[in-house]
């Protein structure tokens, strides 16, 4: 999806404001600890955002499109003591990275890549695994949401189904994916992976705002 004609609002990176570019945010948030972010479609929402709560704005459309007091009830509310994976990918195939936050602060965990010549289904499916083998290390059992059903397929069969093709460019991600193919082949875990209802709960937390 293009990313023309966004502004980036920064609530909490290494300078907070309104930003007209994805590179220009990025400069702003990445590695940084619990930043907290969000594209919108024009300024004058960008500027109604910057002075207003973050929270108030971590769902897609939030303010807009709020789910309806039955829809919440039905889904109930994701487990704030978790952590959250997700993926993007500039074309397909294209550039790609993953991380991993914590859910309750949207604290960054962790973070791979850009990688050449990915796929966003190949980051979802490695965020997911690198997830539960960072917990198991620490042996910790908390949750962890993708809302990837892609990934969670690949989860369940302990195995990629990618068409993607293996370049020189992309040769590290096989890689990855071997070692995420035999972790899950050696490796059980006893931690509750979970899909994320993003229409009613909004965008992931680990999501990277460039919708």
């Amino acid at each position: 999806m293009s990313k023309k004609n966004k502004f980036f609002v920064v609530w909490d990176g290494r300078e907070p404001g309104i930003y007209p570019s994805w590179d220009e945010c990025k400069r702003q948030v990445h590695a940084y600890p619990e930043a907290k972010y969000k594209s919108f479609a024009t300024e004058a929402e960008a500027r109604e955002a910057f002075l207003s709560p973050y929270w108030d704005f971590v769902g897609k459309n939030a303010k807009e499109n709020l789910p309806t007091k039955e829809q919440i009830i039905e889904a109930g509310l994701p487990e704030k003591e978790s952590i959250a994976v997700d993926a993007a990918c500039s074309g397909n195939p294209g550039m790609m990275e993953y991380q991993g936050v914590y859910t309750k602060t949207g604290e960054v965990i962790f973070h791979q890549g850009p990688f050449r010549n990915g796929t966003n289904n190949i980051g979802e499916f490695l965020a997911l695994v690198h997830g539960l083998a960072f917990l198991k290390q620490r042996n910790s059992e908390l949750p962890i949401y993708t809302d990837s059903k892609t990934a969670l397929a690949w989860l369940r069969a302990k195995k990629t189904k990618s068409l993607l093709e293996k370049t020189p460019e992309n040769a590290i991600l096989f890689e990855l994916i071997a070692r995420a193919e035999k972790w899950l082949s050696d490796n059980t875990y006893n931690n509750k992976v979970l899909k994320w209802n993003t229409e009613v709960w909004g965008e992931i937390p680990a999501d990277f705002g460039r919708k």
